[in-house]
């Protein structure tokens, strides 16, 4: 899945309004981390979003390959561009995604990742205690894998209600994603990737209200000539820029948890902001604050509200090792796309050294 700039960091922003067949209109957003530091956007892996393999083989990555493409760019790119070696480097990214790092409501691919969606949704009201003592009766601590058939039904039950709200966040209306899921999986055939960009399937339209209505301008706006040649997108490489196209490349998943990127990194002196929307069932900050957890960090600076304009936009915690967890009150599972002032706020605080 990928998001342009105008979803994401968002330097800038859609015009929410009908859309008539035109392309979409955009405004400059004043909360863009670009005005805080240098961005570099980089379509990754190869396959998402204008990006693309000369030789059909080269689609075939993973977590891996992946990875150390990037670094090869970034040492191109630094080569080419010696004047930034001296600044400081921080990469960054949300969900499914380090000088130092920045990761918001960061999936892990641990067993703390889907493991605290009960008590989260207890937590906020989506289950009953009936419900909750249930699980935590039968289950025995692992809500992911049911041994027993009266785990499994009590999560069966448990996976219904939560199905009944947004996952992104837990107020917001639930809407169609408005990011088409491949009707052909190519992932046992390349060759098939060419039958695949023929497939040209808008997304279905959300309502104006949803935060997906971004995502379906997106596609419009992407998919348009127009931008496509303000981007110098090379003719004949791309036919139909999608914003998920999860199933369609030969993708490998081969790092099955990152928890232990994590621990080496912060261990080694990098400095890391983990920040997590606090109202994100998709991964829930529970999750989050379960695995820094497990590193058993000493606590630097104890759990405090931070603020912006005098209110609480979150709350914070500060580990050993450079390691700061925070929450973004409201905030959904990217939280720059519902809570930009506040992510700006936090994002420029900790970029300074100075106390979110």
């Amino acid at each position: 899945m990928v998001s342009p700039p105008v979803l994401i960091s968002r330097p800038l922003d859609f015009v929410l309004e009908a859309y008539n067949g035109s392309l979409p209109r955009l405004v400059y957003n004043r909360y863009s981390w670009t005005q805080m530091a240098s961005i570099i956007f980089l379509d990754s892996p190869v396959g998402s979003g204008f990006s693309y393999a000369r030789d059909p083989n080269g689609y075939d990555v993973g977590d891996i390959s992946s990875s150390l493409q990037v670094v090869t760019f970034m040492k191109e790119w630094l080569n080419d561009h010696p004047r930034y070696c001296s600044h400081n480097f921080y990469v960054g990214g949300a969900s499914y995604a380090g000088k130092g790092y920045i990761v918001g409501n960061p999936i892990t691919g641990s067993k703390f990742d889907k493991n605290f969606h009960v008590p989260y949704s207890h937590g906020v009201g989506i289950i009953s205690d009936q419900l909750y003592e249930a699980a935590v009766t039968h289950c025995k601590g692992d809500f992911v894998n049911p041994t027993n058939q009266l785990c499994g039904n009590v999560l069966s039950t448990i996976d219904k209600l939560m199905s009944e709200v947004s996952d992104g966040n837990i107020l917001e209306n639930k809407c169609v994603k408005a990011a088409p899921k491949p009707t052909v999986d190519v992932s046992a055939s390349r060759a098939l990737l060419e039958e695949y960009n023929q497939l040209h399937k808008p997304p279905i339209r959300p309502s104006i209200d949803c935060l997906s209505y971004r995502y379906y301008l997106s596609y419009c706006w992407m998919n348009d000539n127009t931008t496509r040649d303000a981007l110098k997108i090379k003719k004949g490489t791309i036919d139909e820029w999608l914003r998920c196209n999860k199933g369609v490349l030969p993708y490998t998943q081969d790092i099955p948890s990152s928890l232990n990127y994590h621990f080496n990194l912060t261990t080694r002196g990098y400095r890391a902001l983990v920040m997590s929307g606090d109202h994100d069932l998709i991964l829930p900050f529970l999750s989050t604050q379960a695995w820094i957890g497990s590193f058993n960090f000493f606590i630097a600076n104890d759990w405090r509200a931070w603020h912006v304009d005098g209110q609480a936009a979150g709350f914070t915690i500060e580990y050993a090792n450079n390691l700061t967890f925070a929450t973004v009150k409201g905030g959904s599972h990217v939280v720059t796309t519902n809570k930009p002032k506040e992510s700006f706020a936090m994002g420029k605080r900790w970029l300074a050294n100075k106390p979110l």
